[in-house]
């Protein structure tokens, strides 16, 4: 299966929202509304990066990555997520296609590095891990991660768009 990673078209809404709602509808620690996020999040303009992964001309995978606020003030820092696959692509190296195509945009948009709330087993590969001086309230430690992509990791509470309150179609 030849695999395409691609900016996000108009044309893609859908298809975005329907892969992303297959891939964390049986996902545990999660609300369900990752769809509505991303929607939202394209909605207000915060989308920074968006790629989708494309096989045989159907998406099956897609990554949003969106500006968030530090509050020691530090610009250009993102937060990397949702990320989603096509429950019957998973497991097939699409989700780490994303993930490193995302950090290579955020490198080439000049960004100072990216946060994300997940797995540490799993994003720990693409050098994610654990800051203390950044926290994200009410969040474990050990699943906010942050990657630093000029060696300088800021200090202070993360805060995301408020699309990442969107609890349903708007």
């Amino acid at each position: 299966m030849p695999l395409t990673i691609r900016a996000e078209q108009p044309s893609d809404a859908d298809a975005i929202f329907a892969v992303t709602e297959a891939a964390f509808r049986d996902a545990p620690h999660t609300s369900h509304t990752e769809q509505f996020i991303v929607d939202a999040l394209r909605r207000h303009g915060q989308l920074t990066v968006s790629l989708v992964a494309e096989s045989d001309g159907v998406i099956v995978g897609h990554v949003a990555v969106s500006p968030v606020a530090i509050s020691s003030g530090t610009p250009g820092w993102h937060g990397l997520g949702p990320i989603s696959v096509s429950p019957d692509h998973q497991r097939a190296g699409i989700g780490a296609a994303l993930m490193n195509a995302a950090m290579q945009s955020l490198q080439d948009l000049g960004a100072g590095g990216c946060v994300l709330l997940g797995d540490p087993g799993y994003y720990a590969r693409f050098g994610f891990k654990p800051e203390p001086g950044l926290v994200l309230p009410d969040v474990p430690p050990e699943y906010f991660m942050a990657l630093s992509f000029d060696g300088d990791s800021p200090r202070g509470i993360v805060s995301y768009h408020e699309a990442f309150n969107a609890a349903g179609p708007q």
